[in-house]
């Protein structure tokens, strides 16, 4: 299986890969959040879905509930499964390391490029949205070390979720393959305006009651709106 990123991808997010059946209609792929699942590596192991596999290991410093305690080589691991099409690593990780391992962090995206897997690399904002200049330069930096440069803000208001169009329009006809989004009420339009702009990136729950980020559509909502309005 493969993801190329070419055009605007849409991931069903889930920790349970059981449920990718419920996907296929609708997404281009499955975003696993390995950091909610219960062992992950089996779960990959025993995948036998159509949808290739987005690998996300999410840290705790990050928004997600993975431990420090190989994760990262979690994600390697990850690498084995013939489904697994991409990975997330945090801009973060590969700059300072986080907590983690900043050479570790490096030897994971050193693994994925050996092996042809693209990766985004992601970077988040659960507070607010930083002033443009600030959003571009995370942008930038996250689509040098990635296939694609993802960042997800908050909203505090329409301004913010402005600023987050801006930037990707921007960044996108700099040249730079990026994926981006505004969480919160006021920004969740963003998530299927964004597209427009250049985002190639959208995620959306399997299950809208197991949301993995705050104001997330629905998976098939967020196709019907990405679609009619890039018709």
């Amino acid at each position: 299986m493969s993801l190329s990123f070419d055009s605007f991808t849409l991931a069903a997010s889930t920790a349970d890969l059981e449920a990718e059946p419920a996907a296929r209609a609708d997404a281009d792929c499955v975003e696993f959040r390995m950091d909610l699942a219960d062992a992950p590596l089996g779960a990959l192991a025993s995948y036998d879905g159509d949808l290739p596999i987005l690998a996300t290991n999410r840290a705790a410093w990050e928004g997600g509930e993975a431990s420090e305690v190989n994760r990262l080589g979690a994600l390697e691991a990850a690498l084995e499964c013939d489904a697994v099409a991409a990975i997330d690593i945090e801009l973060a990780a590969l700059e300072s390391g986080g907590p983690g391992d900043a050479d570790r962090a490096e030897a994971l995206l050193a693994a994925a490029r050996a092996v042809g897997v693209p990766v985004v690399v992601s970077t988040h904002d659960f507070e607010g949205t930083p002033p443009e200049p600030e959003l571009a330069d995370r942008l930038r930096r996250a689509g040098e070390r990635g296939d694609v440069g993802k960042i997800a803000v908050t909203a505090r208001d329409v301004g913010d979720a402005l600023s987050v169009l801006s930037v990707t329009h921007e960044v996108t006809r700099a040249g730079v393959d990026v994926a981006t989004m505004a969480m919160g009420a006021a920004g969740s339009h963003t998530r299927a305006v964004a597209p427009v702009y250049g985002s190639k990136i959208g995620y959306a729950p399997i299950d809208p009651e197991k949301a993995t980020a705050p104001g997330q559509y629905g998976l098939e909502t967020l196709r019907g709106l990405v679609d009619r309005l890039m018709e």
